[in-house]
C-alpha cells in the first residue's frame, strides 16, 4: 500500500483532551440479592411446582453480572425443588450452530460450573403456533421438553426497529429460543415490519408455552445492572415497554451534533448486535440520526466477539487486521437470517491504525475549521474519550463534560498500531 501510505504521509493527527462523561450511574450493588428480591413477587417462583423441570435463557449479548445473576436464578430453583437448565437464547447468532452458540456463552464465563446447572444447546426447533399473521412460531426444542421455560433478557432499544418491544423479553420469545429456523421466519418481512411481527411472535409464545414469568434486566450507562424484575406472564405484555423506556433513559449517548472522524478501537457483538450500536453513532440500516458522523474508523474486533465482524459495514475505514480475524462462516448466519447485510459490507481497507486514522481525517471535506475528532473505545464505553483540540469548546459548555485540561496525543509502535494515548 505504498501509494496510499504516500498519499496520507503528510495527514495530521490533532492532539487530544480526555473528557469525562457525567452519565447516571445509579445501579444495584447486590446482585444477588436482588434477583432473590425479584422473585418474592406473587406469580413469578411460586408458580414453579417441586420436581418440575425449567429451562431459562442465556443471551448472546455481554450482560453484566449475567453469571451471578443466571446461577442465583439455579439457586433458587433448587431450593425449591426444580430442576433447572440453561439454553442459549440467540437466534442464529453462533454461526448458527449448538456448538458456536455454546462457545459465545463461554466467552462470558457462562459455563456448567460457573452457573451451577447444565447448558443445554441446540438448533432443533419445535412448532408452538401461529401469529395473528399468519406465521409459524418456532421455539427451541429441548426448552419445549421441559415443564416450565423463563425468558431472561436485558431490556434495550434495538439497534434496527423501534415500537413499544424492542430489545428484550418478547424479542427474546420470538427470536432468541427461536433459534436460526424461528427467527429466520420472523425476520422474513423485514424490518419495516419487526414492531409488529416480534410482539405477535411474542404473544403466541406466552399464550401456548408454559411461561410462568419472565425476568428483565435494565442496565445503566456504564453497563451496570440498574433494575431486575420478574413479571408474571400476564404482565409482560405492559410491564416491558416501561421498562424499555427506562432503559432509553440511561443509555450512553455521543453528547455532540456533529463529529467529523469518530474512531473506534474495537466492535464486537457484546457491545452492541451491530457491534457498534447504530442508536449511538446515529447509523441505522435505512436511515440516519443524530449524531451526524463524517467518518467512521475502526480498529480492531473485540475479543469476546470471537471472528463475528457484523457491524463492520457502519464503519468507513478498518484495519486489515479485522479481515484477518474476521469469519464469514460466523457472520454471514446472523445477516441471512435477519436479512440485513449492510452492517456485513467491508469498508475500506488499510494496513494499519495510524493509515485508518488519517484516512478518516483525509477524506472528510474540509470547510476552513479544524475537523472534530472524536476517539473512545466503543459505543458501550461512553464515561470517558477524546476529543480533538477543536472541540474543546463545545466540551466547556456542556455541564456533564469535564477535562483536566491536558493535552494528548495518540501513540502508535513501531508498526504504526495503536498503544494508547500519553500526555504531551
Amino acid at each position: 500500500m505504498g501509494v496510499v501510505k504516500d498519499l496520507l504521509k503528510d495527514v495530521e493527527i490533532p492532539k487530544f483532551y480526555k473528557v469525562t462523561n457525567r452519565m447516571d450511574d445509579t445501579h444495584i450493588e447486590d446482585v444477588a440479592q436482588a434477583v432473590r428480591d425479584a422473585l418474592k413477587r406473587e406469580g413469578t417462583l411460586d408458580r414453579i411446582k417441586p420436581g418440575s423441570t425449567v429451562c431459562f435463557t442465556a443471551a448472546s449479548r455481554e450482560i453484566a453480572n449475567s453469571v451471578l445473576i443466571l446461577r442465583t436464578f439455579a439457586e433458587e430453583l433448587k431450593r425449591i425443588g426444580a430442576t433447572p437448565y440453561i439454553v442459549p437464547g440467540m437466534g442464529s447468532h453462533g454461526g448458527a450452530t449448538a456448538e458456536g452458540q455454546r462457545a459465545i456463552l463461554e466467552h462470558y464465563g457462562i459455563t456448567e460450573e460457573a452457573c451451577g446447572c447444565e447448558i443445554h444447546a441446540t438448533m432443533d426447533t419445535g412448532k408452538v403456533g401461529v401469529s395473528a399473521e399468519g406465521l409459524e412460531v418456532r421455539l427451541d426444542a429441548f426448552a419445549l421438553s421441559c415443564d416450565y421455560i423463563v425468558p431472561v433478557a436485558r431490556i434495550k432499544p434495538h439497534t434496527d426497529f423501534h415500537g413499544p418491544f424492542e430489545s428484550g423479553i418478547m424479542k427474546m420469545m420470538a427470536i432468541g429460543i427461536g433459534k436460526q429456523y424461528g427467527a429466520s421466519i420472523c425476520h422474513e418481512r423485514g424490518f419495516d415490519l419487526m414492531h409488529i411481527n416480534v410482539p405477535s411472535f411474542g404473544r403466541t409464545v406466552l399464550a401456548n408455552c408454559n411461561i410462568p414469568f419472565a425476568i428483565g434486566l435494565v442496565e445503566n450507562a456504564f453497563h451496570q445492572t440498574h433494575t431486575i424484575r420478574a413479571i408474571p406472564n400476564e404482565c409482560v405484555e405492559k410491564e416491558e415497554p416501561e421498562l424499555l423506556l427506562l432503559a432509553k433513559s440511561l443509555m450512553a449517548s455521543i453528547p455532540f451534533e456533529k463529529v467529523d472522524v469518530l474512531m473506534l478501537e474495537q466492535i464486537g457483538k457484546e457491545i452492541s448486535g451491530d457491534g457498534m450500536d447504530p442508536n449511538v453513532v446515529g447509523r441505522a440500516y435505512d436511515y440516519r440520526t443524530k449524531p451526524y458522523i463524517h467518518r467512521i474508523g475502526v480498529l480492531d474486533l473485540s475479543k469476546k466477539t470471537g471472528a463475528n465482524f457484523n457491524g463492520i459495514g457502519n464503519a468507513d475505514a478498518t484495519t486489515r487486521r479485522i479481515l484477518e480475524k474476521g469469519s464469514f462462516e460466523e457472520t454471514y448466519p446472523n445477516g441471512i437470517t435477519s436479512i440485513t447485510v449492510e452492517y456485513m459490507k467491508l469498508p475500506s481497507m488499510l494496513d494499519n491504525d495510524k493509515l485508518c486514522t488519517q484516512f478518516c481525517i483525509r477524506t472528510c471535506p474540509y470547510l476552513g475549521e479544524p475537523l472534530k475528532v472524536m476517539w473512545t473505545k466503543d459505543t458501550l464505553h461512553m464515561g470517558e474519550f477524546y476529543v480533538s483540540e477543536s472541540m474543546l469548546k463545545e466540551v466547556e459548555a456542556n455541564p456533564n463534560l469535564s477535562t483536566d485540561g491536558t493535552l494528548y496525543e495518540v501513540v502508535f509502535d513501531q508498526d504504526d498500531n495503536y498503544t494508547g494515548f500519553r500526555a504531551v
